[in-house]
C-alpha cells in the first residue's frame, strides 16, 4: 500500500512552495548546468491577467492543470521562452497557447533526424509542450487525462541511446518543485520518483492512461 503523503507534496500547494523558493531568487538560473534556459523569471514577473487565466482551457479544450493556472498568476516568462505561447506582433503579448503533437515538438527541439522517431507517437500525444531540463534529452508536459490532483505528466524525451520517451514527473506541480530544489528526489534514472512513496500512485496512475501501464516506450518507427 502506498504511504500517506503530505497535501503540501502536490498540486498548488506543491505549487506555491516552488513559487516561494523563485521568489528569493527569481534571476537565478532555472537550471545550474545549462545557462541558456536562462533564469526563472525574466526582468519583473509577468502574470497572465486574471480575466484571460479565468477562462483558459488548452486548444484541445482540456482543462489547465492547477499548478500551471497558479504558475502563471505568478508569472509566464518561463513558459513564453519555451515556446508555450503563440508569437504577438509589436510590444503586444499573446496568452495563446501553441501546442504541438509529440513528432513536430521533438523535430523542433531535437532536429529532424532524432525527432523523427517520435512521430509515430503524435496521435497518441497530441497537445505537448516543451520544459527546460536535459541535455541530450528533453522534458516535455503532454495532455490527456489527468491524474487525481488534476495534473498531467511530464515526459523525458531521451535519444542517447535508441529514441525513448519515459514518465518523469507526474504533474507540472513537481517538475516545478523538483527544478527549484524545494523536494528531494532519490533513485536513478528518468522514473525514480514511480519509487517515492510520495509520487508512485500518480505515476503509476499516468503509466496506465499514457504508456499502457509501462513507465517507457521505445520508438523505433524511423521513417523512410
Amino acid at each position: 500500500m502506498t504511504s500517506p503523503t503530505a497535501a503540501t507534496d502536490h498540486g498548488i500547494a506543491l505549487t506555491e512552495r516552488a513559487i516561494a523558493a523563485v521568489r528569493a531568487d527569481p534571476h537565478r538560473l532555472v537550471l545550474d548546468y545549462n545557462r541558456f534556459a536562462g533564469p526563472w523569471v525574466d526582468g519583473q514577473p509577468e502574470p497572465v491577467p486574471a480575466e484571460l487565466l479565468a477562462g483558459a482551457v488548452f486548444p484541445s479544450g482540456r482543462p489547465l492543470p492547477p499548478s500551471l493556472r497558479r504558475w502563471m498568476a505568478y508569472d509566464s516568462s518561463l513558459l513564453r521562452r519555451s515556446g508555450w505561447f503563440r508569437p504577438a506582433e509589436g510590444p503586444s503579448r499573446s496568452w495563446e497557447f501553441a501546442p504541438l503533437p509529440l513528432g513536430e515538438l521533438a523535430a523542433a527541439a531535437l532536429g529532424e533526424g532524432w525527432g523523427a522517431p517520435f512521430g509515430a507517437l503524435s496521435e497518441r500525444f497530441d497537445e505537448c509542450f516543451l520544459l527546460p531540463g536535459g541535455s541530450d534529452s528533453r522534458r516535455v508536459l503532454a495532455t490527456g487525462e489527468p491524474d487525481a490532483y488534476g495534473e498531467y505528466p511530464v515526459f523525458a524525451l531521451d535519444v542517447d541511446d535508441l529514441p525513448c520517451i519515459e514518465l518523469m514527473y507526474p504533474g507540472l506541480d513537481v517538475y516545478l518543485a523538483d527544478t527549484a530544489g524545494v523536494i528531494g528526489r532519490s533513485g536513478t534514472g528518468y522514473s525514480a520518483l514511480a519509487g517515492d512513496p510520495r509520487y508512485s500512485r500518480r505515476m503509476l496512475t499516468h503509466a496506465r492512461h499514457y504508456l499502457a501501464g509501462e513507465l517507457h516506450a521505445v520508438c523505433l518507427d524511423w521513417p523512410e
